[in-house]
């Protein structure tokens, strides 16, 4: 009869237990089992500079990524950690910081370093999702792709394969670089930018049921400016900005400079000595046509994707590799350490964070996108990454956060087998503080103190050199030597 009693009091107290705790058995379950996972759509856009509306432009045409920005959280103090495509991304795919995945060139694997490394894709190709490349997501040549990241075969991912960088046939038939822009009056799709939209669309719809991660990777603004006329049209030309300081910083060392090898290799630009006023123009002209170009075909993703009804589930990360100089401190292109290079545009819209439209000053990476996008997933963070989550200061935008950021560039650019002097740079709230490190022996060489103005974010003057700043040079000095971990919250390191 007690046995009886004891069963039936069991029975009773496991029903109470379910009615008062309805979801016990769902928060003890993997999460796989108990919730629909969220989407990730990530679109990355080469050589894309914070020069958009979000980002306080009042002259460049960006309708959809601002509303993108209207919906998410704009990260003011973004920095890639090495301002280059490919260390750029491999650093950023990884979460690994140059120095680990030994990408410092166009050339090299990360996997010859790291050959069992789990690049940010393939963690979520390994966690249950359809995980898809379509566009340049890697750096451009086939040797750089990483097939194990991916569910399926890259689509248009080597820009040799997919050509249409050019419509006209003075350009697309020339051997090498040829005009750095071109206007013609042709539709978004005889580009190739239209062409990677198109099948991002495609894709996007046969994939719309499962979960997905899908990388949609755009080549413009990257030079050559080319983009339809009705692109360039969008502007006059004569109401574009020049450079605001067209000049070096005073007392800067010849290694943190460059010839902007990269420009002159198109063959409407002077191989050496000043770009010409209307060549300039001309090509402000065409790198804000490329942006407006490619804003174009975000939005076409974007409206595809609520289309779908797919808006309310899924993760949107817009970055770049890195940033880009347009005629400022006398550069053009990107290689250096300087701000414009380094800094670059990020915004990440979730539906699991309340804040929408926000902005946050808070110190962030590229290598943070792998920790981040994995915890906004639900996904555990791989102990193995160099980069810091960023949801906490999503949920609470104004919070304390990094210290600093660190970058890097060798010199000379580009080297054979290793570089000769490799620049170390770390940037705070205020400063950037950068040294040339002799690559075998860590010797010093020359070193870089710059402090930024509150009205703008370009290098004026080395400040190194200057008694007045010695304090704040060994403080600089410590955290770069010191490194990334040092950097960290508190409660973070």
């Amino acid at each position: 009869m007690m046995s009886e009693i004891k069963k039936m009091t069991t029975v009773i107290i496991t029903m109470l237990v379910l009615m008062v705790v309805p979801n016990l058995y769902a928060q003890i379950l993997p999460r796989s089992t108990t919730a629909k996972k969220v989407n990730v759509l990530f679109i990355a856009v080469d050589d894309l500079r914070n020069q958009l509306g979000c980002y306080g432009d009042s002259v460049i045409i960006t309708p959809n990524i601002d509303r993108l920005a209207k919906n998410g959280i704009v990260f003011n103090n973004a920095y890639c950690q090495q301002a280059v495509c490919g260390p750029s991304r491999a650093s950023l795919l990884t979460g690994r910081r140059p120095d680990v995945t030994k990408v410092w060139d166009l050339e090299t694997h990360f996997r010859k370093a790291l050959p069992n490394a789990v690049t940010l894709p393939q963690y979520f190709k390994e966690n249950g999702y359809q995980s898809l490349c379509v566009g340049k997501i890697y750096h451009d040549p086939a040797a750089s792709q990483d097939s194990i990241s991916w569910s399926a075969p890259e689509i248009m991912a080597v820009t040799g394969t997919v050509g249409h960088k050019y419509v006209l046939k003075k350009n697309s038939k020339a051997k090498g670089k040829a005009a750095a822009v071109e206007c013609v009056n042709v539709p978004d799709s005889a580009y190739v930018d239209g062409m990677v939209c198109n099948a991002a669309i495609k894709v996007l719809r046969e994939i719309k049921d499962k979960p997905f991660f899908l990388a949609v990777g755009f080549r413009r603004p990257h030079l050559p400016f080319t983009a339809p006329k009705k692109y360039w049209d969008y502007y006059k030309r004569d109401e574009i900005p020049m450079p605001k300081q067209p000049a070096p910083p005073q007392n800067v060392p010849e290694i943190a400079l460059h010839n902007s090898t990269e420009l002159r290799g198109y063959t409407d630009v002077p191989d050496e000595g000043p770009i010409p006023p209307d060549k300039i123009r001309q090509l402000r002209h065409g790198y804000y046509a490329s942006v407006t170009y490619t804003d174009m075909q975000i939005g076409r993703l974007l409206d595809e994707l609520n289309k779908q009804g797919l808006m309310d589930n899924t993760i949107i990360v817009l970055w770049s590799d890195h940033g880009y100089h347009l005629g400022e401190l006398g550069l053009w292109c990107k290689s250096t350490n300087f701000e414009s290079d380094t800094r670059i545009p990020l915004i990440i819209s979730a539906p699991n964070i309340k804040n929408k439209g926000v902005y946050t000053d808070g110190i962030v990476e590229s290598v943070d996108l792998y920790p981040t996008l994995a915890q906004l997933a639900g996904l555990s963070i791989p102990d193995e990454l160099d980069g810091l989550s960023m949801v906490p200061l999503m949920e609470a935008p104004e919070r304390p956060w990094k210290k600093a950021a660190f970058s890097q560039f060798p010199r000379p650019w580009m080297y054979k087998n290793l570089p000769r002097v490799m620049g170390y740079s770390v940037r705070t709230k205020d400063f950037r503080y950068t040294e040339w490190r002799n690559f075998k022996n860590g010797t010093i060489e020359f070193t870089e103190l710059y402090r930024y103005q509150a009205n703008g974010r370009l290098e004026e003057k080395n400040l190194a050199a200057m008694k007045q700043y010695d304090n704040i040079k060994i403080t600089l000095k410590q955290l770069l030597d010191d490194g990334w971990q040092k950097a960290l919250p508190v409660k973070n390191r």
